[in-house]
């Protein structure tokens, strides 16, 4: 997936503008965006704000090493299980 030349917070300031009432056709032409990924970002963003998103990116960030810690718990889990099974 190719990355977005808008940083998350350059995303949220464009969407803070249509909400003021600018209309979204201009807000477009001003910012050399489509009128569908503006409201693609305005389903994704909707309502929330660059310490939201700050934090969210953390905590995906904490749930991916945890997923990966889990997994590898598991792994030598069945390891320890298979050593003991054939021992015994």
């Amino acid at each position: 997936m190719r990355k977005s030349k808008y940083s998350e917070s350059q995303i949220v300031g464009i969407l803070k503008e249509g909400e003021s009432g600018l209309a979204v056709a201009e807000l477009c032409r001003k910012h050399g965006i489509s009128a569908a990924t503006y409201y693609a970002w305005k389903s994704k963003y909707a309502g929330a704000s660059v310490s939201d998103l700050t934090r969210m990116k953390e905590l995906e960030a904490e749930n991916a090493r945890l997923k990966r810690m889990y997994a590898d718990l598991v792994l030598e889990n069945s390891a320890i299980k298979d050593v003991l099974a054939k021992k015994f």
